[in-house]
This record gives C-alpha cells, sequence and structure tokens, in this order.
C-alpha cells in the first residue's frame, strides 16, 4: 500500500495498491521534487470516469512503468472532484499546450508547479494514434535533464499565455437577450434535440434561459427547441431507461449512446429544466422523467439520513465499458415473459444501441412509441404501455441482481446545494412533501459538516471553492421560499457577504473561482461547462437578496457583474445560457410579497407558477399577495385563481 491508502477522496484510494510511489497534492511532493532534482507527474482525474480507470489498468499497474515513475519521477494523483481548482488550471494549460483537455489528465510538471508537457489518456505502447506511456516517460525524462534551459523558456511562455487579461466590461440591455436567443438557436438541431454535433452535452443553462424567453415573449421557436431537446434526451439512452436519471453525455447526435457515469450535478440541472418544462407545458413525458430523476437519486446517490452523494461510475470494471447498463437480447428473454419480450424488444431495442466493442450488447432507448409497438403487435395501446410499464419494472429487478457500479459516497458542498434546489422546486411543482423533506434534512446536515465556525468548506478539510458558496445560498434562500422561516434567509446573506469578502474582486467585479491562484491564474468564469456557472448563479441570487432584505448594494454588486461579463457573454453562445438568465432576471423581475403563511393555498399556487425570475419575500400574515412586475405593483391578491390569472396574463 502507498501514502494514498490514507486519503479521503474515493479516488486516491482507488491507487492505494498501486506500486507507484504516490504523493497526493501537497507541498511535501514538490519539496521532494526540488530537493531530487525531479520532474512531477500529476495524474487528474476521477472515480466515475471511464478512461482513468483504462489507463490505470494498463499503465499503472505495469511493473514497468511503475519503475520509471519511481526512479525518475515525483507523480501526484489528484481527485479532480476533491480539487477542480487545481485541475481546472492544468486542464487551461494542457489545452495551450495542444493536449486537448478532459480526463484522465496527464501533465509534467517542474518542481516549481509549472507545465511543460501534458496529454490525457496514454496506453503503455503507441496505440490508435496516441504515442506508448514507456516511451512518453522516457522521453520526457531525457528532455528534463538534457534541456532545462529550454524547459524554462518554453514554461516561461506558456505562463505568459495563461495569464488572465483584464476583461472588458459592455453595456448591459434587452436587445442582448434577443441576440442571445438567435445565437443558440442557430445551434439547435431540429432533428434530433439539442446543440450541436457529437458529442452532445444538455446545456441544461442554454435550456432555462429559452424555456423563459417562450414564456415572457412568446417566441415559439425557442419554446421548440427546449420541448425537441428535453424529448429526445428523454426517449434516447442518454436517459436510463430502467433505473431513471441521465447520463454524463451523449456520444452521438441521436441522444443514443451516453458516456455511463451519472453525476449528481448533471442530474440535479436536468431536474430543473425538466420539472420547469412540466410547470409551463404540463407534458406528462416531462414529469414522469423528472419523477424517475428523483427517485433514482433518492435509491442511489442520497445518504439515508439526509445529504447526496456525487456520482455513480460508468463501469464494473473497465473491459466492459456500459456493461452494467446495457442489455442482450438473452438478456431481454430471461427477465421477461414472452408478451412484454415481444413488447420490450420492439420498444427498447434497436440495432442503433449496439455497443461498439460488443455489437451483442445493446444501451435501451425509446426505439418505436408504444402506439406503434400496438400496431406491429396488433394489441390496444394501453395493454402494450401495461406490457412496457411492467416489463420495465422487471428489467430494473434483474439488473439490481448485477454488481454495481462504484458510488463515491463523498460530501460536496456545491452539488448537495444543486440538489437541495432541485428538490425544493420538485416540491413546488409537485406538492411532493417527502421532496421537501429529504431536502430540508440534507440541508441542514451540510451546514452541519461543512459549515464550521463560520467558515465553508467544498468537502472536509478543502476549503469552499466559488461553486460551493454559490449553489449552497441558492439552496439557502430556496429553504427560505418553501417555509417562510427568516433563519434560512439569515444565513443565505450571511453566505453571500462571506463570499463577496474572500471571493468577490474588488477591481472589476465578478467572482473568482478561489482565492488561492495557483499559477497565478486567477479565473472568472461566466462560461457553463456544462451546468450553469457560478458567477451568473450568484448574479441572480444577488438580485434576489436586493428585494428579500432590502439591500440595494447587491443590486449594485450584480449589474457591475453583468456588465463586466456582457462582452465575453456574448461572444461565446450556447455556452453562455446561464448568464442570460441572469441578465433576462435583472430586466424581468416578478417579485411577490407573501403575507400569508408558507402553508396556505395562496402561497402554493404562487410558488408553484412558472414564472420566470420570481423573487419570495414573506410579511406578516395579512390573507394576500402583492406582485410586482420590473417596476408596476399590483394591488393585494387574496384568492389563487386571481394571482394564476395575473401571473400567466403578464406572460403571454
Amino acid at each position: 500500500m502507498n501514502r494514498l491508502s490514507k486519503e479521503k477522496s474515493a479516488y486516491l484510494k482507488h491507487s492505494a495498491n498501486q506500486k507507484i510511489d504516490w504523493y497526493p497534492w501537497s507541498e511535501e511532493s514538490f519539496e521532494k521534487a526540488r530537493l531530487e532534482d525531479k520532474p512531477v507527474f500529476l495524474s487528474s482525474g476521477a472515480v466515475w470516469c471511464h478512461w482513468c480507470h483504462v489507463m490505470a489498468e494498463e499503465c499503472f499497474y505495469d511493473d514497468e512503468i511503475a519503475g520509471l515513475l519511481n526512479e525518475n519521477f515525483i507523480s501526484i494523483k489528484l481527485d479532480r472532484d476533491e480539487r477542480p481548482d487545481i485541475d481546472r488550471r492544468y486542464q487551461l494549460a494542457a489545452a495551450a499546450m495542444g493536449s486537448g483537455g478532459g480526463w484522465p489528465l496527464s501533465v509534467f510538471l517542474t518542481p516549481g508547479k509549472v507545465p511543460f508537457f501534458g496529454g490525457t489518456y496514454f496506453p503503455p505502447e503507441e496505440k490508435l494514434g496516441r504515442p506508448g506511456f514507456k516511451k512518453v516517460l522516457r522521453a520526457v525524462d531525457e528532455l528534463y535533464r538534457r534541456q532545462k534551459d529550454d524547459i524554462a523558456e518554453y514554461t516561461e511562455k506558456l505562463m505568459n499565455a495563461l495569464k488572465t487579461a483584464p476583461v472588458t466590461a459592455g453595456d448591459i440591455n434587452e436587445s442582448l437577450l434577443d441576440g442571445a436567443v438567435t445565437d443558440m438557436l442557430s445551434e439547435f438541431d431540429p432533428q434530433n434535440g439539442g446543440f450541436g454535433t457529437a458529442p452532445k452535452f444538455p446545456m441544461p443553462g442554454a435550456l432555462e434561459f429559452l424555456l423563459g424567453r417562450y414564456v415572457l415573449s412568446n417566441n415559439e421557436s425557442a419554446g421548440l427547441a427546449v420541448r425537441k431537446t428535453l424529448e429526445a434526451m428523454a426517449l434516447g439512452g442518454f436517459h436510463d431507461q430502467i433505473g431513471g436519471g441521465f447520463h454524463r453525455y451523449s456520444t452521438d447526435r441521436a441522444w443514443i449512446i451516453p458516456h455511463f457515469e451519472k453525476m449528481a450535478d448533471d442530474n440535479a440541472w436536468l431536474l430543473r429544466n425538466y420539472i420547469n418544462a412540466y410547470a409551463v407545458f404540463g407534458d406528462r413525458l416531462f414529469m414522469e422523467v423528472a419523477k424517475g430523476t428523483f427517485n433514482f437519486i433518492r435509491d442511489v446517490l442520497s445518504g439515508p439520513d439526509g445529504g447526496f452523494y456525487v456520482s455513480q461510475d460508468a463501469d464494473v470494471t473497465p473491459a466492459d465499458e456500459g456493461g452494467y447498463f446495457t442489455w442482450t437480447d438473452d438478456d431481454l428473454r430471461k427477465a421477461l415473459n414472452d408478451e412484454e419480450y415481444k413488447a420490450l424488444s420492439l420498444y427498447l431495442m434497436s440495432d442503433a444501441g449496439a455497443m461498439h466493442h460488443d455489437e451483442t450488447k445493446r444501451v435501451l432507448f425509446v426505439a418505436l412509441s408504444a402506439e406503434d409497438v400496438a400496431v406491429k403487435t396488433g394489441k390496444d395501446v394501453k395493454e402494450i404501455a401495461a406490457m412496457i410499464k411492467s416489463g420495465r419494472s422487471k428489467l430494473l429487478q434483474e439488473r439490481n441482481q448485477r454488481q454495481t457500479p462504484f458510488i463515491d459516497k463523498t460530501f460536496y458542498s456545491s452539488v448537495n446545494g444543486m440538489l437541495i434546489s432541485a428538490f425544493l422546486l420538485g416540491y413546488k411543482v409537485f406538492k411532493d412533501e417527502g421532496l421537501k423533506e429529504f431536502a430540508i434534512k440534507s440541508l441542514e446536515k451540510i451546514l452541519k459538516l461543512r459549515f464550521i465556525e463560520n467558515r465553508l468548506f467544498h468537502t472536509e478539510d478543502v476549503k469552499a471553492l466559488l461553486d460551493d458558496y454559490a449553489y449552497l445560498i441558492d439552496a439557502l434562500i430556496s429553504a427560505y421560499e418553501v417555509t417562510g422561516k427568516a433563519s434560512y434567509l439569515e444565513q443565505a446573506d450571511g453566505l453571500m457577504k462571506l463570499c463577496m469578502e474572500n471571493l468577490w474582486d474588488s477591481d472589476e467585479g465578478g467572482f473568482f473561482d478561489t482565492d488561492e491562484h495557483l499559477l497565478e491564474m486567477k479565473i472568472k468564469g461566466i462560461e457553463d461547462i456544462p451546468h450553469p456557472s457560478a458567477n451568473s448563479i450568484l448574479i441572480i441570487q444577488m438580485l434576489k437578496l436586493s428585494f428579500m432584505v432590502n439591500n440595494d448594494g447587491y443590486l449594485r454588486y450584480a449589474e457591475k457583474a453583468l456588465r463586466l461579463f456582457s462582452s465575453k457573454a456574448k461572444n461565446i453562445g450556447i455556452h453562455s445560457g446561464y448568464y442570460f438568465c441572469a441578465l433576462d432576471a435583472c430586466f424581468n423581475p416578478v417579485k411577490v410579497t407573501l403575507n400569508t403563511p408558507a402553508s396556505s393555498d395562496l402561497t402554493s399556487t404562487a410558488l408553484s407558477l412558472p414564472t420566470p425570475y420570481k423573487i419570495i419575500g414573506y410579511g406578516e400574515d395579512k390573507g394576500y399577495v402583492v406582485p410586482c412586475m420590473k417596476n408596476v405593483c399590483y394591488g393585494p391578491v387574496s384568492d389563487p385563481a386571481a394571482l394564476k390569472a395575473l401571473l400567466i396574463k403578464r406572460n403571454a
């Protein structure tokens, strides 16, 4: 066992029995590199990452490779979930070196932490156009020993290229919203749904923005893009047709073959998309997908006494990619009766779902509708629907007998904040008390675990990053909205002040991702990569808090950040979706003062209505609410139907 056996990260512990003399990220490791004048090999990945496991099996258990690393390098293993700030900087460096990005990230550093060569996955010997890792290790060792002056010159140029240039602030106005819609729709795939080509990520920030534009401006094209994308994702293999929830991304344009890991953060944002779309369109499919995703998260990614885990691995073994989630024809025959097999083999099995490494294995996706299956089998569509339901249940029972992919049970503040907010949104729309109870229990748990002596932590012994503040503030405000408890609002306000104290850029505005600027890289991101950016989330929370706690300072900070990121957001298209949500929220807020208890029908109506950028505040219990839209306030409303008519009319 090496020193990683003492680490808390599940990913690092997975490497504890390798013969490599791994270090965790630490000053000790770089000091040793300085003393021994050796380059550092940094391997960054995650426990859910398929190619990380492949490289580990092929390379890190290889005696020759272990010998080369131990003799010539100081080797560091990094969990990118535990330290996304470090990983992000070396990803940017790898991209600047022309090596692309992704996981595993394999980067060689000087003892001063500066990268001078890197890549991603390396096989042990050359194959598929990738250099062999053994050859790479020998070449890098030779380079470091014989050409240090060249390395020093190269790293100086690289660091200069990576220095963050000042951001040029731009103007903000409502016309930017129409331009953003046009830009995003230009990337929409009308045949398959989603944006761009393969691989496809769902881009939840863009979907939320386009849905808001459909509601606020009646933009039919935006509404069509959202519906088409959500339907296509729901019917594809990207959506787990048996167990619920979504995989990481689709490897093809049609959402059929996924990358199989299932991430809590991805599912949190897709939940929000499907819940909001159900509230707007009333499409039963969207409700079923959302409820199936809630079930998956409760069953697989939740602690029994509250709190949310971070991920489910893609594979049981690297040799059988997606094996847990895929099915052969024989698998279906064994699990189902004859009638169910006939229905489900038509409904969910297709050659388009064949795995590249074993074409007998299929990713299940909705290949034919229930109506088409009824026509082909000559049965009533209701009978087919019943068979599909019973068959899916049997397939889930059968799959539950398989060895389960590893679940990373780490509690990260950021991930918990995302899912708490999603569960509370589900409560608002579906009126499911169980969702609220579990979310509040989880919020209390994560605050106890990660907010200690007025300091927020990302995970145990790792101080909070921007994402942790952003998503936990969002969760606290959501908890205030559904409970009316002022304590949650006070905690949100306090955490926002702490975030501004630690991470706000007092010169330009906007938030840095961390206060530890490794490689002197001060990162203020606005991109959704792929889930919504923390800066955009915090702008919306500042807009909410300015009303909720009556602090105009928050409004000024929010507007400054919006201006700061305006030019950049216009240039990155689909990746700036949530920035434009924040801009829309600035120009089109709906402020609702609830002079009613949280348990009242009037409050329930106000919370559930599909009104984008709604800000909730509680006053004294007087039996009415006061809605304000932009700068116009209406008289008190005491009837739920009247409130609904007023807010829905406003959106028409």
